[in-house]
């Protein structure tokens, strides 16, 4: 199976027991999910709970203890697969923003589209530029990262994981080294690909997002997925005592 023969609603990615012990620390200690084609699955709870640890187990930038993650029917998690043949196809947004800074932002943007997926020079820019209109940056195509805020260096990390034309978008906590009035832009970004369809799997503690954006949210806490439904269910009928008092104090 690849990411061509998925249908909308299908399974793109499954976890299956996946555990991550960092020597007596269980940082993950047996979750379970699946994400599905076209899915905005947002990842909430406290520090430390998990969170950005299960998304980069998602692809193998940490290797599971245990268990098993499946993407696109493969299960990664084999040492015989090429992982880097799949993280191709999975779009990579951390909180730093990573940008090469010697590079101006078109070379930033192409060297990958470029080097892995031996794209010409002129088609990688082309689409390159394409995806800078669409978040309101192409005036920025020759600034050197240096020359950029926050949230434009952010905008620019999400063009950079969509230049590969990935077939899910993972964002580790997207916003979280953002000044404030930076946020919203990011946020924005982030929206408009969801209503264009792309599957995401976000980690944040923006809860706004989670319960406009998201079509399903996890609460994660101790390691483990303690409840997982749609928004407006888990925000407003949430099962947990857990999950309740987690929500007492950010919302």
């Amino acid at each position: 199976m690849n990411g061509k023969n998925i249908a909308p609603g299908d399974v793109l990615i499954r976890a299956v027991g996946v555990k991550k012990h960092y020597g007596k620390i269980k940082a993950l200690d047996g979750v379970d999910t699946e994400i599905r084609k076209g899915d905005v699955a947002v990842i909430i709870g406290p520090s430390g709970s998990g969170k950005s640890t299960f998304l980069r187990c998602l692809n193998l930038l940490e290797e599971p203890t245990d268990g098993h993650i499946y993407f696109e029917g493969v299960d990664i998690t084999d040492p015989r697969v090429d992982i880097n043949v799949h993280r191709q196809k999975m779009g990579m947004v951390f909180q730093q923003f990573n940008l090469f800074p010697h590079m101006k932002v078109l070379q930033n943007l192409t060297l990958a589209p470029i080097k892995r997926l031996k794209k010409p020079q002129a088609e990688a820019e082309e689409t390159a530029m394409s995806l800078l209109a669409r978040v309101g940056l192409a005036d920025r195509a020759h600034a050197y990262p240096s020359q950029l805020s926050g949230g434009q260096k952010q905008r620019i990390a999400i063009v950079r994981a969509l230049c590969m034309n990935p077939d899910v978008m993972l964002f580790d906590e997207p916003t979280s080294a953002l000044d404030p009035e930076m946020v919203g832009e990011v946020l924005g970004v982030m929206k408009s690909l969801a209503q264009g369809g792309m599957t995401m799997v976000v980690v944040t503690h923006e809860m706004g997002f989670a319960r406009e954006v998201g079509t399903r949210v996890m609460f994660m806490d101790e390691g483990r997925i303690v409840e997982e439904n749609a928004p407006g269910e888990l925000f407003g009928n949430p099962q947990s005592e857990r999950l309740k008092s987690f929500l007492a104090k950010v919302l």
